[in-house]
């Protein structure tokens, strides 16, 4: 977007941070006052906070598709690499001479299928030690472990007792790498990109004391880091209503601890008055389920608002601290940060400009926007309704388009992956692109990845205005009837796969 002679030369330094699996509705700034969260409220009293950022793509690695190349990907494939016929927005800011920089401590970014979106970085740390992080052979025997409801041997056994005190943390230190380059780097550029991708409050839950009992000090024995991912957890006995309690408080706990290492990098935004000339964004991927309909984790059931309705916070000079009731996504932020820095995106993206509404031109960008996880529900969300389309019978046809076959690596269960394309599969061509791709198609009975088997016919629709807690589902109404041409117009608006529409019975 080109700027008129008379308008103020934009800041070209940009800090993006997100923090996974973020709840909106547990941070003080958005009406939550079961946790303790100062820095992110410190950080949202100078930003447009957004209200009704949603997600796009899900789970992690599909969301940073959406943030880094501004382009869905739930409807073509699970979960996988930067494709041939498209490129990160760091690559585009590398032929400007925009420097770029990553600290984080996200383990699936160095896996199979997220091995590539740090190369195009002019400089990365990685913070070992998370979850799956394969950081040490062997545990340290001081280390006892806390119930994993199924998960069984981890990495993060390995690496846990090595972590002789809080800052030993990966959040921490991802926290004190990114507040030390601010202070001594940041300086020296004119311009700059720094993406923090802070796997906290991500699982484990596990932080040490005060914190681990901050929130639940009666609890006896091994804290419960672990969370279980499914529905009707207590109904089905997975989980007591107190393990519950536990659960959720160590959620709480592991937030309120990086919201403390945020201040660090906040103070060292203070100490080199960057806010006058620096953009900070402040984002996540998705929610967490921790109880709320007795839902846990990550289940395969539709995208709900404490999953999908997420917080979007954005400190930027010149734009006056408030809300912002339009719609937004996650690739919107990919096409900001290149408005931004005036590069032009060469692959086609999904993505609107969130500086129009940063610089008060406009109140909205879009009307509606698309939201899922690959061969699952399908969502439309827009202003009013949250609609939920699943497959109308089986849950095929679909395929899946790659030039990069993978899927999500699963710790103890390396076998579980994709079947390499057969005799079924073609080449095809991406919209927008001249690129051939591999287009394999599924079949009722074929291997999918592991989050798409099983799941239910039926669809669900709420409406977010008159029932925000998503209590009285509308589906087979005429609301519905609705939704779904808008869902059939907003698919094929991104050229999705007809497989698609023939799978959600669209058609």
């Amino acid at each position: 977007m080109s700027e008129t002679p008379d308008a103020p030369q934009r800041p070209r330094r940009v800090v993006l941070m997100l923090l996974d699996s973020l709840n909106r509705h547990m941070l003080g700034s958005y009406g939550g006052d079961e946790f303790a969260t100062p820095n992110l409220d410190r950080l949202a009293a100078r930003s447009v906070r957004f209200e009704q950022h949603h997600t796009g793509s899900l789970p992690c690695m599909p969301a940073r598709h959406d943030l880094l190349c501004g382009a869905l990907d739930f409807l073509w494939k699970p979960w996988g690499s930067i494709e041939l016929w498209e490129e990160p927005i760091t690559a585009n800011l590398r032929r400007a001479g925009v420097p770029t920089v990553l600290f984080t401590d996200h383990p699936h970014l160095f896996e199979t299928g997220g091995e590539n979106y740090h190369s195009d970085f002019t400089a990365w740390d990685y913070l070992r030690g998370h979850e799956s992080d394969p950081w040490k052979t062997r545990p340290d025997p001081s280390w006892i472990g806390a119930p994993s409801f199924g998960r069984g041997q981890f990495p993060y056994d390995n690496s846990r007792g090595w972590f002789r005190g809080e800052e030993d943390f990966p959040g921490p230190r991802t926290m004190r790498a990114t507040a030390a380059w601010l202070r001594e780097h940041a300086p020296h550029h004119e311009s700059f990109f720094v993406w923090v991708d802070e796997f906290d409050p991500h699982e484990p839950f596990d932080v040490p004391e005060p914190w681990a009992s901050r929130y639940d000090p009666d609890w006896e024995g091994a804290h419960l880091i672990w969370p279980p991912y499914a529905a009707a957890g207590v109904e089905r006995g997975i989980l007591t209503k107190r393990e519950g309690q536990q659960v959720r408080a160590c959620y709480g706990a592991k937030l309120s601890m990086i919201d403390a290492w945020l201040g660090r990098v906040l103070d060292a935004m203070d100490e080199g008055d960057l806010w006058d000339d620096t953009i900070f964004v402040l984002c996540t991927d998705h929610g967490h389920y921790l109880g709320e309909h007795d839902l846990w984790g990550k289940p395969g059931v539709p995208v709900r608002s404490t999953l999908g309705h997420i917080p979007l916070l954005v400190a930027m000079p010149g734009a006056a601290p408030g809300s912002s009731e339009a719609l937004t996504t996650t690739v919107d932020l990919h096409a900001t940060v290149a408005d931004i820095f005036g590069v032009e995106i060469e692959h086609r993206t999904h993505g609107r400009s969130l500086l129009p509404i940063l610089e008060g031109r406009a109140s909205r960008v879009r009307d509606e926007l698309l939201c899922g996880i690959f061969g699952r529900q399908v969502h439309l969300i827009d202003e009013r309704h949250r609609y939920s389309r699943g497959p109308a019978e089986a849950n095929a046809p679909i395929s899946l388009w790659s030039n990069r076959w993978s899927t999500m690596p699963l710790m103890g269960m390396r076998e579980a992956k994709l079947p390499v394309p057969d005799e079924r599969a073609t080449l095809d061509r991406m919209p927008g692109s001249s690129i051939p791709v591999i287009r394999q198609p599924f079949q009722e009975g074929d291997l999918l990845p592991y989050w798409s088997q099983g799941t239910p016919a039926g669809n669900a629709l709420w409406d977010r205005i008159e029932d925000p807690g998503e209590d009285h589902d509308l589906a087979g109404s005429a609301a519905e009837n609705r939704q779904a041409e808008r869902l059939r117009e907003a698919l094929r608006a991104v050229d999705a796969p007809l497989d698609q529409l023939e799978r959600l019975g669209l058609a």
